[in-house]
């Protein structure tokens, strides 16, 4: 059985009230995960840094293949947690204009996908903690999705983001001491496959937009 959406019935053109409402939910979230790294630095620096040391990612080890979701709230200092504060909040900003769930899942992909690909590929004995991985995400999920999305103005923003942070994203990955540019490189991955997963299908009647299911979730 096939029905159809009229363009007026769509998930997706939420009343002005509503949408609003998104944008706020999404920056409230944004402003949560960032008083989240703060007050745990603020933990972290009263502990002498035990936190960074005992819950960042250390490659290949099972026991400890958990921390995937605590190495990126985590930093080794607050010049860390202050370097990345900026491009997080600053391209994190676009994704959360989309709302809270939007902003949480592509969070929760890039944490997962980057995450267990820098315990994967990083240097044994190595701790690997910091949002850097999640700022590389953010900024290949803003230029990957409108590939996906065949979106022109999506493809605009990812290109304003490349242009006005790529040359800093770009220099962390090239490989120098102290930086882990392979948790820089699997945060980009899980960029990509945030946007790739959260595409919108093209739909078969120019009426009618239908979405991803992960889309389709995001709508309800």
């Amino acid at each position: 059985m096939l029905s159809r959406m009229s363009a007026t019935t769509s998930p997706r053109a939420r009343p002005p009230g509503r949408r609003g409402r998104t944008q706020l939910e999404g920056l409230l979230v944004l402003g949560v995960i960032v008083a989240i790294m703060w007050l745990l630095e603020a933990i972290n620096a009263l502990a002498s840094n035990q936190l960074s040391a005992s819950d960042g990612i250390y490659a290949r080890n099972v026991d400890h293949v958990w921390a995937i979701f605590t190495a990126p709230f985590l930093h080794f200092g607050w010049q860390h947690l202050i370097a990345n504060t900026i491009p997080f909040v600053s391209i994190g900003l676009i994704i959360a204009l989309q709302g809270a769930k939007r902003l949480l899942l592509v969070t929760l992909i890039v944490i997962v996908v980057g995450g267990l690909g820098t315990w994967l590929v990083a240097p044994s004995g190595t701790d690997t903690a910091g949002a850097s991985g999640v700022v590389f995400g953010y900024a290949t999920y803003l230029f990957a999705r409108g590939f996906f999305n065949r979106s022109m103005l999506e493809l605009l923003t990812g290109l304003v983001v490349g242009v006005v942070w790529g040359g800093a994203l770009l220099a962390s990955i090239v490989p120098h001491y102290g930086v882990s540019w392979q948790g820089h490189a699997c945060g980009a991955i899980g960029g990509v496959v945030a946007a790739y997963l959260l595409r919108r299908e093209r739909p078969a009647n120019t009426g009618s937009e239908p979405a991803s299911a992960l889309d389709r979730a995001l709508a309800s």
